[in-house]
């Protein structure tokens, strides 16, 4: 029985895309900073375990106990919205520290069984916005921007020792915990008012595409076990939408 390591599964993508793999067998290791049992279906082929991908103790004690792994799947990260001008740079280190740095922490972290045992598979989940400009996520496309040219040249390096490294990018997901989750800084400034409510408008806007938990969830299945799938996946209508726009083929 397979074996899929999940970042991020308190919630949202990472917790439905953790509900997929166990509806299909699959054993799951599903991680969280805050490990909560509760959010899962109790299953003999799951374990939650506490991770935090910028701590690397926590990501060695996780690695340690989780085992063997097939699958990892790097989907822990938080956004940040804020007019490029007005962001801390702490706050673009934290974004950073999290959404690439974590991602390559664990990467590494797992490459060398992947690479000695001569199989496994890499799922970085990053965004659609690196597909398409938008105001006030400058720091946070950048983070994930980041991830995507990582994963594209690892992927390189690990092909001749039977590894795969994909990209999943969601769109908008109003039923994430994103906005919940995410840093604001210069929100209120008069000066962005309108381009502030514009944003916050668009993204709460359900009548328009959007993704769904379910999008990600499949997108992340079809990558983790289709070798003919496309380095990177759009996940969600939205991100279809974008994809195609961009000339990248599904």
């Amino acid at each position: 029985m397979p074996t899929v390591l999940i970042t991020g599964c308190s919630s949202g993508f990472g917790l439905e895309t953790a509900r997929y793999f166990l509806d299909r067998d699959w054993n799951v290791v599903a991680t969280m900073r805050t490990p909560r049992a509760d959010v899962l279906p109790p299953s003999p082929r799951l374990r939650v375990l506490a991770l935090d991908v910028t701590d690397n103790e926590s990501i060695r004690r996780a690695l340690e106990d989780a085992g063997p792994l097939d699958v990892l799947v790097n989907n822990a990260g938080f956004g940040l919205a804020a007019p490029s001008e007005l962001t801390p740079l702490a706050a673009v280190r934290e974004v950073f520290e999290t959404n690439t740095f974590g991602t390559i922490a664990l990467t590494q972290a797992v490459l060398p069984q992947f690479r000695q045992r001569g199989a496994g598979v890499v799922v970085n989940v990053t965004s659609s916005v690196t597909l398409k400009a938008l105001p006030l996520i400058a720091a946070y496309s950048a983070s994930k921007a980041a991830v995507n040219a990582y994963t594209e040249s690892t992927a390189a390096e690990l092909a001749p020792f039977g590894v795969r490294l994909c990209l999943v990018l969601p769109g908008r997901s109003p039923e994430s915990r994103f906005r919940e989750n995410a840093q604001r800084h210069g929100l209120e400034h008069e000066a962005y008012a309108d381009l502030v409510n514009q944003v916050l408008t668009s993204f709460a806007d359900t009548a328009s595409p959007i993704t769904h938990p379910q999008d990600v969830a499949e997108a992340v299945w079809r990558a983790a076990t289709d070798p003919s799938s496309p380095m990177r996946i759009p996940a969600g209508a939205d991100a279809v939408a974008w994809a195609a726009e961009a000339g990248l083929s599904r």
